[in-house]
């Protein structure tokens, strides 16, 4: 039987929806012979979600794996009811529906990840093995599906299928950068010492090149030494994004009161719309990869302070953008040497 590309036909709750909104959807292994069936190995939780679940966790007096686990149980799919966010997976192709075989480039037993959300994806768990917080990865055995319409990228034979993970991931982001930063641009990112700002300083730089200047902006001391050891970031400012007039006042001094032609913004915590809206200049630019967004908040406080800028929703793909991810590991060993620490 075929089901829908887009994965309709598994939607429970609401029906008419797709599986990412839907509240609920079915994660019956048994696929359709349009679909992909997935052995999974290891989850990546997103940043925004996982931070959420560890402080669930505490103020429950839970563990994440039970957390983890009602979630699926309950959705169908690693979907956070809080943050609304997933993450991605690492498995081994385990069958390919009939409709599918000869179409696509994969053959049973290709080691893959998928670069759509979790949050769309049918997952069954049958046991967690072990969870990784200082990395946001959990060691599973259960089973995942991949829609018609999902897209993955085959695991690299030359970086470890765990940073392969981590770094997929975050693909959007240093990918949207290579699109969005020119020759000479003022770039901020915030929230820069962590992955996904890591690999978008990185990207920013490249590409920005040496008549451009790029600012890191992160809450951590810890994160702070880690930018300045790349040596990527022209200026290093520690800061509270929450707190919006103080990052106003320090990216004042560091351009000159120019502020930024590109913002981008990759923290995994609310309430930093507004440091993100005015440090970029008039007519600027401001991405925001962090799934912790309010884009009411953004929006509506950009209207409240009259600022004239672009802001783009942080879309998770982008053509080419785990080629370009992938890359930097490759060409980066600082930024290889970092990532290596936390998933090896």
């Amino acid at each position: 039987m075929k089901g829908c590309p887009y994965g309709t036909h598994r939607v429970i709750e609401k029906k008419g929806m797709l599986p990412q909104p839907a509240w609920k959807i079915s994660n019956d292994p048994q696929i359709y012979s349009n679909e992909i069936l997935i052995d999974v190995k290891t989850l990546n939780i997103d940043s925004a979600s996982f931070t959420q679940i560890k402080k669930q966790a505490k103020e429950e007096n839970r563990t994440i794996e039970s957390i983890i686990l009602e979630t699926v149980e309950k959705r169908g799919k690693q979907h956070n009811p809080v943050t609304g966010s997933g993450g991605m997976l690492i498995g081994t192709v385990s069958k390919i529906g009939e409709d599918l075989k000869g179409k696509i480039d994969l053959q049973e037993g290709d080691k893959i990840a998928t670069l759509v959300s979790l949050s769309l994806t049918p997952l069954k768990i049958e046991k967690i093995l072990r969870v990784k917080e200082n990395s946001d990865q959990v060691d599973i055995e259960g089973k995942a599906v991949l829609f018609q319409s999902g897209i993955y990228a085959k695991l690299p034979t030359d970086i470890d299928e765990k940073l392969a993970l981590a770094v997929l991931d975050v693909a959007g982001a240093p990918a949207q950068t290579a699109r969005l930063v020119k020759p000479s641009d003022i770039v901020v990112v915030i929230g820069a010492g962590g992955k996904s700002g890591l690999l978008t300083i990185y990207e920013a730089k490249k590409r920005a090149g040496v008549t451009g200047k790029v600012i890191g902006i992160e809450y951590s001391e810890e994160g702070c030494k880690k930018l300045q050891e790349t040596g990527y970031a022209d200026i290093v400012i520690q800061g509270d994004a929450t707190n919006p007039m103080e990052i106003l006042e320090k990216v004042k001094e560091a351009t000159a009161e120019k502020l930024a032609d590109v913002t981008i913004n990759c923290v995994n915590i609310p309430d930093t719309e507004m440091a993100s809206i005015l440090v970029t200049r008039d007519r600027g630019i401001l991405y925001f990869f962090s799934m912790a967004t309010s884009f009411t908040k953004a929006a509506l406080g950009a209207e409240g302070i009259g600022k004239d800028i672009d802001m783009l929703i942080g879309n998770g793909y982008a053509k080419g953008h785990s080629e370009i991810a992938l890359q930097i590991i490759r060409e980066s060993e600082k930024i290889r040497k970092i990532f290596e620490e936390i998933y090896v």
